[in-house]
């Protein structure tokens, strides 16, 4: 009987890792109305309490801290709204967007700090009142009125 001896495998020159900006979207809703953060210089635009996730920290530890940052709120995530994957040129970036409700009855910021000027509660009917940081703010909170899919947190996972 004759047996095959494996070859060696030529010589891979493996590729650099692309470099990739991890971001954490929060869309925190209470009934109709969702929390907007105005960003940290005055007449900046209005967005979801968001961020970059720190070494070391999970999507969901980095949503919730961006939250109680920006927003002033504890929140309790409830599932993940979509993720999103931006291919760059020379790096890429990936955002998840999550769902939260607010933990308790804490008013949002009212002073400014470091990392927003102030939050607030805002129906999608105000949303016209307010400067917002692109279209996409508009359009997530109508996909989340329409009755968007939201997935289970379970969807991300840590490698272990």
């Amino acid at each position: 009987m004759l047996l095959s001896v494996p070859q060696p495998l030529p010589h891979v020159t493996p590729r650099p890792a692309t470099p990739t900006w991890a971001f954490a979207i929060t869309i925190v809703r209470r009934g109709d109305q969702f929390l907007l953060v105005q960003e940290d210089k005055p007449g900046e635009p209005w967005y979801f309490p968001a961020g970059l996730v720190e070494l070391g920290e999970s999507f969901p530890e980095a949503a919730r801290r961006e939250t109680r940052e920006e927003g002033g709120l504890e929140v309790r995530l409830t599932g993940v709204l979509k993720m999103v994957h931006t291919p760059l040129e020379d790096s890429a970036r990936m955002r998840v967007v999550f769902v939260a409700e607010p933990v308790g009855d804490t008013a949002p910021k009212s002073q400014p700090d470091e990392h927003s000027l102030q939050a607030r509660w805002v129906r999608s009917s105000e949303l016209d009142q307010y400067i917002l940081r692109g279209e996409s703010v508009r359009q997530l909170i109508r996909e989340l009125e329409q009755g968007a899919m939201i997935f289970p947190l379970s969807v991300l996972e840590t490698e272990r």
